[in-house]
């Protein structure tokens, strides 16, 4: 009972824990740590179980002809949105810009809200709009530990075209794997931001020609367990970290 109530209030998309998490820790690290950060950080992921179960309130409300489908999610997402609130006025006390910060993201929610509503929440572009607010959340880590924007703008494009590319391998390892378009589109964007990568560092292009690697290599596989993608892409993340905070430290 009790795993099955975790389950119900923490989604179950382990992606998105590393793409919610990487860019704060890397920004952390490149900066200067913080005691605040032991506040944004935990604000940051209960803002995003909220989001998540509104989001699944709007699919559910629309499509389910169970009310209960769409009413379980809403005691999670009042609970988080009441958790995060004291976090949230704390934070935006100490650092009013973050309302700034806020604002920034507010479209690329609605993005994800509309695809939710219309239960396209696989869609290519819903997946694209989610990981520009999660990357900006460097530049926030950042500012807060005393850095400049001038300092968080290249590590925060970095985690872009990472995470943007996880998007597009995970959809050809998993959902499109049958698909030779998305397997193409998938190489054709890693080549691309390793190109990108080569004007930015050495080290950083060293890193995403190993991303580009694995879109050739893994689907040449066959039939990976989508454990083992995920895997992967665990690795390649702590990797990023590793990438970035002594080339932008």
């Amino acid at each position: 009972m009790a795993s099955r109530a975790v389950r119900r209030w923490l989604p179950q998309q382990h992606g998105a824990w590393a793409m919610l998490v990487v860019p704060f820790l890397a920004g952390m690290l490149i900066a200067t740590p913080t005691p605040w950060d032991a506040v944004l950080l935990p604000a940051w992921l209960l803002g995003y179980l909220a989001a998540y179960h509104v989001q699944q309130w709007l699919r559910l409300k629309r499509l389910s002809r169970n009310p209960r489908a769409a009413r379980r999610h809403v005691r999670p997402a009042l609970v988080f949105t009441a958790a995060l609130l004291p976090l949230g006025l704390a934070l935006v006390v100490h650092a009013p810009w973050l309302l700034l910060a806020a604002a920034c993201a507010l479209p690329f929610l609605a993005v994800n809200g509309w695809y939710a509503r219309h239960n396209r929440e696989r869609a290519l572009a819903n997946g694209l709009a989610a990981v520009v607010p999660a990357c900006g959340m460097l530049v926030v880590a950042v500012l807060f530990g005393g850095g400049t924007a001038g300092q968080a703008w290249q590590p925060a494009l970095v985690c872009l075209l990472y995470f943007a590319g996880t998007v597009f391998h995970v959809k050809t390892m998993i959902r499109e794997r049958d698909s030779r378009a998305y397997l193409w589109a998938s190489r054709a964007y890693h080549a691309g931001a390793l190109v990108v990568a080569c004007f930015l560092s050495p080290w950083v292009a060293a890193f995403f020609a190993v991303c580009l690697l694995r879109t050739l290599v893994v689907p040449a596989l066959g039939r990976v367990r989508p454990v083992v993608v995920g895997m992967v892409e665990v690795a390649l993340s702590l990797l990023l970290v590793g990438v970035l905070v002594p080339v932008y430290g």
